[in-house]
């Protein structure tokens, strides 16, 4: 754990920093101030940056790896909700504005880094930059929107189409997500889609 000025490679994170989708159009005067509030940690596959059901919330900007978005019942079954991976976000943003136990987990799919930051000091920081607050919100919407299709998608479509909009979606991880973890998140079971994918149907 470290903050980005101390870090030995700080140069590449800064250039990753200004990657994010939610940074790239910030100046170099604002990435300046934003800077000190971010540190850096390194995670392990499995590690769980941010327990369902806490009222503690971070700001997570992905550098290396991906993350996943996962919500538990009561019998401990999972649900994946959402990947992220380099140059996206991670947030708990709703939940913390409507003054709520986070809804979900995040957890590390892959070895990760991330910059992050407390929610607070994030929101604090946006009051005062518009742009970045803009784009911020319009890609927490765009997540919540992004959910929502998928989880009706889960209803409507079969398990050949449920694989085909995910590598319409996002092509770039359907090789690099474990093959249990992608087949949880499509609601199939990890031999249906070896199946698919041997039969040449994806």
């Amino acid at each position: 754990m470290s903050l980005v000025a101390n870090h030995p490679e700080k140069n590449i994170i800064r250039v990753q920093l200004k990657q994010n989708l939610v940074l790239k159009d910030m100046r170099e005067s604002e990435m300046a101030a934003l800077e000190p509030y971010l540190t850096v940690v390194n995670y392990q596959k499995g590690d769980i940056l941010l327990h369902q059901g806490v009222h503690e919330m971070e700001q997570y900007f992905i550098l290396d790896g991906i993350l996943k978005r996962v919500v538990t019942n009561q019998q401990a079954k999972e649900m994946i909700l959402r990947f992220g991976a380099e140059g996206d976000i991670e947030t708990s943003y709703a939940a913390w504005r409507l003054k709520t136990p986070t809804p979900y987990s995040i957890v590390c799919v892959t070895k990760a880094r991330v910059a992050k930051m407390p929610l607070q000091q994030w929101v604090a920081f946006m009051e005062s930059h518009t742009q970045v607050k803009t784009a911020f919100e319009y890609e927490v919407m765009h997540l919540m929107s992004e959910i929502m299709a998928h989880t009706i998608t889960l209803h409507l479509l079969d398990a050949p189409g449920r694989v085909h909009r995910f590598l319409r979606k996002h092509e770039e991880l359907f090789e690099r997500i474990p093959k249990k973890e992608l087949a949880s998140y499509l609601n199939l079971s990890p031999e249906t889609l070896s199946r698919l994918k041997n039969q040449g149907k994806i």
